[in-house]
C-alpha cells in the first residue's frame, strides 16, 4: 500500500468521525451523560491522530495527483491549504479533548462549560473537515466541480 492509498482510505475516517462525535457529544451534553461526552472525546483523540497521518500522507497524493492528466494544480493547493488550517483545528480539538477529559474526571461541576466549548470547537472543526474534503474530491472528481456538468468538466474546451 503506497502513501497515496492510505492517504484516501484515511482522509473519510476523520471527516466522517468527527460528524458523529458533535452528534455524540451533543447529545452527552444535553443528556448529562458522562458516558457519551468521554466517549465523544475520546473519539475526537483518535481523531486527531488520524488526521495527522491523513495529513503527512497527503504530500506523497499530491505527487502523484500532480501527474495525471486533468488535474489542476490550483485544486490541488486550495485542498492542501484547507488541510492545514483544518489540521491544525483538529490539534486544538484534540488538545482541548484531552484536557476535558481530565476535567470531566477531577472537576465535574466545571465539566459542563467545559463539554459546551469543546462542542463549539467541534462544530467548527467539522466544518473544517467538510470543506477540505470537497476541495480535496474537486482535485479528481470532475462530477462534482459547482456549475459543470461532467461532459464540460472533461472537455473544457466546450
Amino acid at each position: 500500500m503506497t502513501g497515496v492509498h492510505l492517504h484516501l482510505l484515511l482522509s473519510h475516517v476523520p471527516v466522517i468521525g468527527i460528524l458523529i462525535g458533535v452528534v455524540l457529544l451533543a447529545w452527552g451534553t444535553l443528556r448529562r451523560s458522562d458516558d457519551l461526552s468521554k466517549a465523544s472525546l475520546i473519539l475526537f483523540i483518535v481523531l486527531t491522530l488520524l488526521s495527522i497521518v491523513t495529513l503527512l500522507t497527503g504530500e506523497s497524493a499530491e505527487d502523484t495527483a500532480e501527474r495525471l492528466a486533468g488535474v489542476d494544480k490550483a485544486s490541488i493547493e486550495r485542498h492542501e491549504d484547507a488541510a492545514k488550517l483544518a489540521a491544525i483545528s483538529m490539534y486544538v480539538l484534540g488538545a482541548a479533548s484531552l484536557a476535558v477529559l481530565v476535567i470531566v474526571q477531577w472537576f465535574r461541576r466545571a465539566a459542563r462549560g467545559a463539554l459546551v466549548a469543546v462542542l463549539l470547537l467541534s462544530i467548527v472543526s467539522a466544518g473544517m473537515m467538510v470543506w477540505t474534503a470537497n476541495l480535496g474530491g474537486k482535485v479528481r472528481h470532475t462530477e462534482i466541480l459547482s456549475g459543470q456538468s461532467v461532459s464540460q468538466a472533461s472537455h473544457p474546451n466546450h
